[in-house]
């Protein structure tokens, strides 16, 4: 297993007139190494999200978590508390699945940029980000996505459209969701229904279902931390991106 010494830096992302704070953690080595884009919770950029970039990053992989509440909260980011979520939701529903795919390609192409970078990308994305990291499939460079407990794929998108889950058949490349069992917010129907979509249309999957998980099983910040689950998310994250991105 590769533990790169790395090296972190906020960076800026261009996005047409958009400018976007991201996160960046680099391996300490003239490379070329994959990309990684890491998309956030409904928090923000917060110290979970860059600690899941550096964690990326030491297994060799250049990783950036672009801002995706640029427009809305420049430097938004905080905790776990009801009065947090109430916050980070409020925000969660001015985003539009446009302007998020914008930012996310537009990370891509300040990757492609960099002269360390080789031109193979995949996505990671939790909660909020673990929806955002559905859509970000669809786009063509990425070739792998770890999507993480993402409520309302079934249901709705960010704006006006057609429920994410119709955009299934534009999938790329390789997807690997993880859900909790204990999740409210994404019920048992509608983890199947993912997982028959994705059947249907053919996309490279799979489906992990944690027991005695709920929403936000991999965060170690939040009361909702499962170790067990956890441990093997990231084992199964780490298959994903060395078969399909190293």
């Amino acid at each position: 297993m590769a533990d790169w010494e790395i090296h972190t830096d906020t960076v800026t992302v261009n996005n047409g007139e958009i400018k976007i704070a991201a996160y960046q953690a680099t391996p300490i080595g003239s490379g070329p190494f994959p990309g990684v884009v890491v998309l956030q919770e409904i928090f923000g950029v917060n110290s979970h999200i860059r600690s899941v970039t550096e964690r990326i990053a030491k297994l060799g992989y250049v990783a950036v978590a672009p801002a995706l509440y640029q427009r809305l909260a420049p430097g938004f980011e905080t905790g776990y508390t009801p009065k947090d979520i109430e916050v980070g939701r409020s925000y969660v529903m001015k985003t539009t699945a446009t302007e998020l795919l914008g930012d996310i390609q537009a990370t891509i192409d300040y990757l492609k940029s960099l002269p360390n970078v080789k031109h193979s990308f995949g996505c990671i994305g939790f909660c909020f980000g673990g929806h955002v990291s559905y859509l970000a499939a669809t786009l063509k460079d990425i070739k792998a996505t770890a999507s993480f407990y993402g409520a309302g794929i079934t249901s709705r998108t960010f704006g006006p459209g057609n429920p994410t889950i119709t955009r299934t058949p534009e999938i790329k490349g390789t997807i690997y969701a993880f859900f909790g069992m204990e999740d409210a917010s994404i019920p048992a129907p509608e983890r199947d229904q993912i997982e028959q979509e994705l059947e249907k249309n053919h996309i490279p999957h799979q489906i992990f279902r944690y027991d005695g998980a709920d929403h936000g099983f991999f965060c170690d910040q939040r009361s909702s931390y499962n170790p067990k689950a956890a441990s093997d998310a990231w084992q199964q994250v780490q298959q994903l991106f060395e078969v399909e991105l190293l």
